[in-house]
């Protein structure tokens, strides 16, 4: 039997349209919207060329605080940018001390995000979060080498399946001034699925492990849950089995 593909009316159409051109909004915008809105209210009784600022304040939040679906590739043995932005710095250096991963430098990928980038975060890997740790600090420009070790930051240390070993580091910057992650230690992460948020410009770090093929360049645009950062070596638990 065949079935026939329901047709929608002009408003349905335009709705639909819409819901899947508009980004949907990370929750942690919700009070900076609505805040806006009741800016908004106080000023129309004042003026109501002036509850236009308002308007404006409220479409600015919802459009910062926009969290676009991604289409994350399946393959194993990868690990993806866990955030929108340029990449700063393809190096190497010591992960964050409070994740306990030791002394030695491992391949690193910084992505600095401008006010205009998306802002969400994104887990680079498939895994469970065995380390989280939130360390106070400075609120450098992100984009100052400085910024990785002095900068207020938050670090996750993700194992996947194969015994490999990711972390993933918030960092505020100058302006940013709070750090949101929704991630604990113990639990699974999902490659391309938003763990936090950084409000109002930063950066973010990624540690992928020993002898892993870095893919993109300095000055690389990279879009959170899609690009792929760079390939992992083979898994630690073949090679020992």
């Amino acid at each position: 039997m065949t079935v026939e593909p329901r047709v929608r009316g002009p408003f349905t159409h335009a709705l639909h349209l819409a819901r899947t051109i508009v980004p949907p909004m990370h929750p942690g915008g919700r009070p900076f919207v609505l805040g806006a809105a009741a800016g908004t209210l106080l000023l129309r009784r004042v003026n109501r060329k002036a509850g236009l600022a308002g308007v404006l304040a409220g479409g600015f939040f919802a459009w910062f605080f926009r969290e676009p679906r991604r289409v994350t590739p399946q393959r194993g043995g990868i690990a993806v940018a866990p955030a929108d932005g340029t990449v700063a710095k393809v190096d190497t250096a010591r992960p964050p001390a409070e994740l306990g991963m030791g002394d030695a430098e491992r391949p690193r990928i910084s992505m600095f995000l401008s006010i205009f980038d998306v802002h969400v975060q994104r887990a680079p890997v498939t895994g469970q979060v065995v380390r989280a740790a939130y360390k106070a600090g400075k609120f450098l420009s992100a984009d100052l080498d400085k910024a990785s070790e002095d900068n207020e930051r938050n670090s996750l240390l993700i194992s996947t399946a194969d015994g490999h070993e990711v972390a993933v580091v918030q960092i505020a910057g100058l302006v940013a001034r709070r750090i949101v992650c929704q991630v604990a230690e113990g639990d699974k992460v999902r490659a391309g699925a938003t763990y936090g948020l950084i409000r109002f410009g930063s950066r973010v770090d990624l540690y992928a492990p020993p002898g892993s093929r870095m893919l993109v360049e300095t000055g690389q645009r990279t879009i959170g849950g899609e690009t792929v950062l760079a390939e992992l070596p083979e898994s630690p638990l073949r090679t020992e089995g």
